[in-house]
């Protein structure tokens, strides 16, 4: 099952970055986003590995971001299994089709870096690399990196923090919750 998210090649021209914030489970989540294509651009948490910061320059623009917002809160209520936004990502070929690879994971769902290596068409040698893209996944939640764990079922790591990859596995079902 593949999730509807289009994705968008980043233009080369500069464009200015738009951001919003928003209050989640997962504390407050910073969007940034593309004002030309509406394209989400980014999601992160607070301490997330490789997150972004609001930087000067950058226009608050919650107006852009309200189709995200709106189906974020859908999904942390348990409402929305997948997510129907537009999406841009710079990234190498390889993280590309790494990136492209979460959204086949059907929420609810788990798979390994080496199941996502042999999606792709990569050698078993090259998990090490699927794992820093995955790593490397600029867009938390909506292209689901959380739900990669390790051959041996082990939670292993995630840039937004192994305490939210077990709040949204446990959201959808993929773990089972305290009591």
């Amino acid at each position: 099952m593949t999730t509807p998210i289009r994705m968008t090649t980043p233009t080369r021209m500069a464009t200015a970055v738009h951001w919003t914030e928003l209050d989640s489970p997962l504390g407050r989540i910073l969007l940034t986003g593309d004002p030309t294509t509406g394209a989400l651009t980014s999601l992160s948490v607070p301490g997330q590995k490789g997150g972004r910061t609001v930087q000067d320059g950058w226009r608050h623009d919650p107006a852009l971001f309200r189709p995200a917002e709106e189906q974020l809160d859908a999904y942390f209520a348990g409402e929305l299994k997948e997510f129907h936004l537009e999406l841009s990502s710079a990234g190498s070929e390889f993280r590309e089709r790494v990136w492209a690879a979460l959204g086949s994971v059907p929420y609810g769902a788990t798979t390994t870096y080496g199941e996502i290596a042999a999606r792709i068409g990569a050698s078993r040698a090259a998990v090490r690399a699927v794992g820093g893209a995955i790593g490397a996944n600029p867009l938390l939640i909506v292209r689901p990196c959380h739900r990669v764990i390790g051959a041996d079922g082990s939670l292993t790591g995630y840039a937004g923090g192994l305490d939210r990859k077990v709040r949204l596995l446990t959201l959808e079902g993929a773990l089972q919750g305290p009591g």
